[in-house]
């Protein structure tokens, strides 16, 4: 079977979501899309359907340059950008 990637329906989107930890894998390994998100794939909706992530990672800004030229030249799906982001954790209350 062939993979396809999704395309957006609308728009551009900016959305802060969190990730679970899960015991089994002892890591934070499940992110949960948010409706937003839903609403922009609505093929994400189809229960006999099958999905699959392609993950690029780049480890400087000339490899990432060079991905989107040539992801330009092929006319490809816009990747979603997605940054792992470690939340501080909130000052305990003191009186």
């Amino acid at each position: 079977m062939e993979s396809q990637i999704l395309r957006p329906a609308r728009e551009s989107l900016d959305i802060k979501g969190r990730i679970a930890y899960t015991e089994g894998h002892q890591a934070w390994n499940l992110i949960r899309l948010k409706k937003e998100i839903i609403n922009e794939f609505p093929q994400l909706k189809e229960k006999r359907s099958s999905f699959s992530y392609k993950l690029l990672f780049y480890h400087n800004y000339s490899q990432l340059e060079k991905a989107i030229r040539k992801m330009k030249r092929n006319n490809d799906a816009l990747p979603i950008l997605l940054w792992m982001v470690r939340e501080k954790k909130p000052e305990p209350n003191v009186i």
